[in-house]
């Protein structure tokens, strides 16, 4: 396990800095739309555009992440995240638009890469708690978002907080340099792989994999409604101000977060299946509550909803993700674990929108329990899948 802390702490740092660029529009949105005179539910069709490109650049970057280096990719993706950013201050919808597609691509290679460097170096029966390691970088990453951008929001204006948070990624894409000699002579020096196409037919046919992908795709549903709709609901719909609202984001990825580790270590003692199961249960009941809080919730009720909610939330990522390293064939980690993002990802291109398109239709309080109806389903699928299935040695 001693070799496998700097890619760990490479692989964390790299995740927490395009998570960051990836909800620096949500939280900004308030501020954005105000300005360019756009409605702020578009945040959900801005999100289902980040993961459509994600979706694709996952996909894609299966075979440069082999060719040229996990981390060469990894570079590659926190400057096109950094030029996303500084294209969005230019306060025009078109670039936006533009700055949107571009943190899409960012997104798309960073956990094939981290699972084809993370496979080759971790014991497999620590899968678990190293995955969900890595993952933390997700909430930890929304929750510097959380904190950063009001921050910068007030100071100097969300034109120049974009510039900011472009120069923080590519201070990263820079600091990594000095480790990508040692990372890549691994990832580089393995077999090619079986091709993105294979693992798509493996990870279809296989009945585990099936379940852990189709469940993804309804978890990351739920996450990123809660991730990128908070800041605008709290504030749109119970009276929140934005840095009110931001603090609670930050508060719920911190304890998501540290729920995502101890969900980690207790996949690596009991099937996943199962613990996921039970999360997606929990999720329908946090997305229902936070659907029912309003402008006469007591702020300490807010508070408590929004912090379980994201703790649950927040949690499933890594074990999923574990799962998924731990079922692959040897050598096509970064494959399967590309197929695993593409499934979630879509996820995060048709929830938002739909969750937006419930919202403005009939209320908020419908978009969370259509949230909470869909994780519900999928957590009681996880639970008869473990129940049939018989534990692989780990």
């Amino acid at each position: 396990m001693k070799r496998a802390v700097v890619p760990v702490a490479s692989m964390l740092a790299i995740q927490v800095m395009i998570s960051m660029s990836v909800l620096s529009l949500g939280v900004m949105m308030p501020a954005v739309a105000g300005d360019l005179a756009i409605d702020a539910k578009l945040i959900g069709v801005f999100t289902a555009l980040i993961y459509a490109v994600a979706t694709v650049a996952s996909l894609a970057a299966a075979g440069p992440i082999v060719r040229l280096g996990a981390v060469r990719v990894c570079q590659a993706a926190l400057l096109m995240g950094a030029a996303g950013l500084a294209l969005n201050s230019l306060a025009l919808v078109a670039a936006t638009v533009g700055a949107v597609l571009l943190i899409g691509v960012a997104q798309g290679p960073i956990n094939p890469a981290s699972a084809h460097i993370l496979a080759q170096r971790v014991p497999r029966r620590y899968f678990g708690m190293v995955f969900s390691v890595k993952q933390t970088g997700t909430p930890l990453g929304f929750a510097l978002a959380g904190l950063l951008f009001p921050a910068l929001l007030g100071w100097v204006g969300w034109r120049s907080a974009s510039l900011v948070a472009a120069g923080l990624l590519v201070l990263a894409a820079l600091l990594v340099e000095p480790l990508r000699p040692g990372l890549d002579v691994i990832a580089v020096g393995g077999k090619t792989g079986t091709g993105i196409w294979r693992s798509i037919r493996f990870v279809l046919a296989h009945p585990q994999l099936r379940v852990l992908g189709c469940s993804a795709f309804v978890f990351v549903v739920a996450q990123h409604t809660f991730t990128f709709f908070l800041v605008t609901y709290l504030y749109e719909h119970c009276g929140l101000s934005i840095a009110r609202a931001g603090f609670l984001l930050f508060l719920s990825q911190i304890v998501g977060a540290a729920v995502r580790l101890a969900s980690g270590g207790m996949g690596d003692r009991m099937a996943r299946l199962k613990l996921l199961g039970w999360t997606g249960i929990g999720m329908a009941a946090g997305s229902a509550a936070t659907g029912w809080i309003g402008p006469d919730t007591p702020f300490w009720a807010i508070t408590a909803v929004v912090i379980a909610y994201g703790a649950v939330v927040i949690s499933w990522n890594g074990t999923s993700q574990a799962e998924f390293a731990h079922l692959s064939p040897p050598g096509d980690t970064a494959a399967t674990a590309a197929v695993q993002n593409a499934l979630a990802f879509s996820g995060a291109v048709f929830g938002p929108p739909a969750f937006a398109l419930i919202a403005s239709a009939a209320s908020w309080r419908w978009a969370f329990l259509a949230v909470a109806a869909c994780v519900f389903a999928s957590g009681l699928w996880q639970l008869r899948a473990a129940r049939a299935d018989t534990p692989l040695p780990r």
